[in-house]
């Protein structure tokens, strides 16, 4: 009997992850963002229910995509780099997530055609795609400018956006912070990470500009409480 009450649960989430794998991959993911970051959400409500959406935000580390995707009340489509998605480790999930690779234009000129497609298939079946319209991660911590596919997805579905602003993640090791990301080792634990979801936008108002201006002043509000924890840690130093 103590076997099968202990069983039980294994084969629930089992039958779940068979059925609905986004969904449970989606916990899991907000699970383990939680135990290593101190996150803090604000306006998810933004996020709507059903239908397609766009999210877009800044591109700070190479966990922004778990953090937003675990955040997000809906599993998140995502485009990320080629080289990553191929990883033998890694492949399987972000396969069973539904992520969207895409190469960079001097290694293979098609690459992002055919990632526009997918998205495009994606938003017409109601999902919700997430972009990082810098386009790259971040060399410097500042929000640089948003690339034009953006605009380009827009003109064929237009959908509404939801700009993103994430802090707290620049200085870890999947930053750009000090060296290359994924090149050093990792020095925090438990650090504070913001993400805030702002206000939908129609496709109309949904302008690259515009939206790059949303997602700093998003970005701004958020540094606001990551803040001053750096600046307490740099007065002890």
């Amino acid at each position: 009997m103590a076997w099968i009450l202990a069983a039980g649960p294994l084969l629930w989430l089992a039958w779940r992850l068979v059925s609905r794998p986004r969904s449970v991959v989606r916990c899991l993911v907000y699970l383990a963002v939680r135990c290593l970051y101190r996150l803090r959400l604000e306006g998810q409500a933004n996020i709507p229910t059903r239908g397609a959406a766009l999210v877009v935000c800044n591109h700070v580390s190479f966990m922004d995509a778990l953090v937003m995707g675990g955040a997000s009340r809906r599993p998140l489509r995502f485009l990320m780099d080629k080289p990553i998605y191929d990883s033998p480790w890694l492949n399987w999930l972000f396969r069973l997530v539904g992520a969207i690779p895409v190469e960079s234009d001097r290694r293979d000129p098609a690459s992002l055609r055919r990632a526009l497609e997918e998205v495009r298939r994606a938003l017409r079946a109601g999902e919700v795609v997430m972009l990082f319209p810098e386009g790259r991660l971040t060399p410097d911590g500042e929000i640089h400018d948003f690339r034009r596919g953006l605009e380009r997805i827009l003109a064929r579905d237009p959908v509404p956006v939801i700009p993103a602003g994430l802090a707290g993640l620049w200085g870890s090791w999947t930053s750009h912070c000090g060296a290359r990301a994924l090149t050093k080792w990792p020095r925090r634990f438990r650090a504070r990470v913001v993400l805030r979801f702002g206000e939908p936008l129609s496709p109309a108002r949904a302008t690259r500009r515009c939206l790059e201006v949303r997602v700093r002043a998003l970005k701004a509000e958020a540094d606001r409480w990551v803040e001053p924890v750096a600046g307490g840690a740099l007065e002890r130093r």
